[in-house]
């Protein structure tokens, strides 16, 4: 099949080789006969036009093979094809010109032939070349005769203009009809196709046209936009697909096979985050930097995101052996330049951080280990608060006591009016960050958001497995909501507020609006190509254990004030006496080692005033019964 079809290629260059060289001579007739007012050409003139004739086929043909006019197809001629034509027809004329001149100094040779003939010539190699395009492109079929997977463009844009001449291009694709709520180009045709109507109306014309695939092409959708085009499309139960974002596309191709099916991040994720890079590669660039908890989901990209402003040094610190090892074997393939040090180990274990900090002298920390699933901290109690208090409050002293210029500790929504002990762990991590600053030439600065699509235990992951097994999709509560945001977008502003912070601050992420987790679920059964609750049930378990209807950011004593980024907020810190915190910490931690649940949450609700602690029956440490 390689072999016909690279023998229809050189086939099709030798035809356009010699249809270009034939239009030598003609072109040279035209122009005696326009010279001579159409009357003829005289006698006298003949022998020049036939001498004209044999040179112009020999430099012409040299000039065209010379400017490549036969490295592109004559369907995709465009105004690089033109640029082409024009410096191969105006060297041939000057190098005809130069070789009559030095034979027979243009004896008998009009020398207005000369300047008509490079103007009939590029039209003589161009219109055919256009015309030819035009053809391919515009005269097909009628939509209800030609063959094809038949397709409608949802988006009548500069993307879907593009995406629409690729598809006419292409025999098995079929597009029909556009779609798009700018009324002023309903009616009108782009490259053959119209446009029939709103985005509302999809339906219908899905309906009357037998479309089997809608394609989405509009790449600066917002979240609102993608999620009001894939509700429409959704009740007409055929597959639809979408353009990557602006920022994914490279260059300003489009083509059929940069589409990809619709994601969960398409609908619930937000515009790009603007940052400071400079600000940001200032505190990084030939630095050492420290993640702990690195294998993770945040801590992971974390490194990924480090890793490309050129640290000295990154040293990557995690319990996780395998996660270690996966974070580990992907940078050094992506970096294979940087000075990666990977280190297993615990933040409980004081001696082991301790041997980090003297040996690796971090200038940066970023301390994302933590145990963040809310019902496994609640069953172990003791062991949450081992890992997110004492281990936070070793590697902070850590960092302190080895000179760290910035400790960025990253929190979570949950610890604002915790109502569970993970979330307590967490503000109280928070508290002694906060008040170690002030007492410490290295900044603390903590950073605050909610949850992110796709970590290890969010309840995106547990949704994809239960819609692969046939359900039923599990969701605690009808109206519990939760904010979302992308990996990647959550790891770009703590590197921002580590590049903003001065020490003692907590930055809080705009995480925009709340997420009903009822129509989360029924987003992911739809993007499987299914039906909520007549493919896919959907039952309702009830509350867990420190589970909230709706989380919250900041507690109301904080009260949030802007900063110079939009996507981050301050709050304001709750000062505590140092000496009462450490005396109230070594309570807690004796708590946490004898396993004594019921004076456990005494001491964080000590700590946390605001935690709003279940009955002891509901919490309890396995190791403890």
């Amino acid at each position: 099949m390689m072999k016909n079809t690279f023998k229809c290629l050189l086939f099709n260059k030798w035809s356009a080789f010699l249809h270009d060289l034939l239009w030598v001579p003609v072109v040279f007739v035209l122009a005696y006969l326009l010279r001579f007012n159409l009357e003829g050409i005289p006698a006298g003139h003949r022998h020049s036009l036939l001498i004209l004739m044999i040179v112009g086929i020999v430099v012409q043909g040299i000039c065209y093979r010379f400017f490549g006019l036969y490295r592109g197809l004559w369907r995709f001629a465009s105004i690089p094809d033109l640029v082409r034509i024009l410096k191969a027809v105006f060297l041939g004329t000057l190098l005809i010109a130069v070789v009559l001149f030095l034979t027979n100094r243009l004896a008998g040779t009009p020398r207005s032939i000369l300047v008509l003939y490079p103007l009939l010539l590029t039209i003589g190699l161009s219109v055919p070349r256009m015309f030819y395009r035009w053809y391919r492109e515009q005269y097909r079929m009628p939509v209800c005769l030609a063959e094809g997977k038949r397709v409608v463009i949802v988006g009548a844009g500069q993307a879907g203009e593009l995406l629409v001449r690729d598809l006419r291009r292409q025999s098995e694709i079929l597009p029909v009809a556009f779609v798009d709520d700018d009324t002023t180009k309903h009616g009108r045709e782009i490259h053959g196709v119209r446009v029939l109507g709103n985005i509302s109306e999809i339906a219908e014309i899905i309906s009357e046209l037998d479309v089997q695939e809608i394609l989405i092409a509009m790449p600066s959708a917002n979240r609102d936009t993608m999620q009001r085009i894939t509700e429409q499309c959704d009740p007409a139960g055929i597959p639809f697909k979408v353009l990557p974002s602006l920022q994914e596309l490279v260059g300003d191709q489009v083509s059929y096979g940069q589409l990809r099916p619709v994601t969960l991040e398409d609908l619930l994720g937000r515009d790009p985050v603007k940052l400071d890079i400079e600000a940001i590669a200032a505190y990084l660039k030939r630095k050492t930097i420290l993640v702990t908890g690195g294998g993770g989901s945040i801590g992971s990209e974390l490194c990924r995101q480090v890793a490309g402003m050129n640290p000295v040094r990154l040293v990557i610190f995690d319990q996780g052996e395998f996660n270690l090892y996966a974070i580990d074997n992907e940078l050094r393939s992506d970096f294979p330049d940087l000075e990666l040090v990977s280190v297993l180990g615990d933040v409980k274990n004081k001696e082991r951080v301790d041997w980090v900090f003297k040996k690796f002298r971090p200038d940066v920390v970023f301390h994302a280990a933590a145990y963040k699933h809310v019902p496994m901290v609640e069953l172990n109690p003791a062991e949450g608060v081992a890992n997110n208090v004492r281990g936070s409050c070793i590697v902070a002293d850590a960092a302190d006591a080895y000179g760290v210029d910035r400790f960025v500790f990253i929190s979570t929504d949950k610890a604002v009016n915790p109502a569970n002990v993970m979330g307590t762990t967490k503000r109280i991590a928070e508290i002694y960050c906060q008040n170690l600053n002030s007492r410490s030439k290295t900044k603390y600065i903590t950073t605050r958001f909610g949850n992110v699509l796709g970590s290890a235990g969010s309840v995106v992951p547990l949704f994809q497995r239960q819609i692969e097994k046939g359900g039923p999709v599990t969701v605690t509560h009808p109206d519990i909501t939760r904010y979302f945001m992308t990996i990647p977008e959550s790891v770009s502003l703590i590197l921002q507020a580590g590049a903003m912070g001065e020490g003692g601050e907590i930055f809080v992420l705009d995480m925009g609006e709340p997420v009903l987790i009822r129509h989360l679920a029924e987003q992911m059964i739809r993007l499987a190509g299914l039906k909520p609750e007549k493919d896919i049930a959907i039952q309702y378990t009830g509350l867990r254990p420190g589970e909230k209807l709706y989380e919250e950011l900041l507690h109301e004593s904080e009260g949030l004030q802007p900063t110079t980024h939009d996507k981050l907020l301050l709050a304001r810190s709750r000062a505590v006496d140092w000496q009462w915190l450490n005396q109230a910490l070594v309570r807690l931690d004796d708590a946490a080692v004898s396993r004594n649940v019921p004076d456990l949450l005494k001491q964080l609700q000590s700590i946390v005033p605001e935690f709003s602690a279940l009955p002891i029956s509901h919490v309890s440490d396995p190791a403890n019964k």
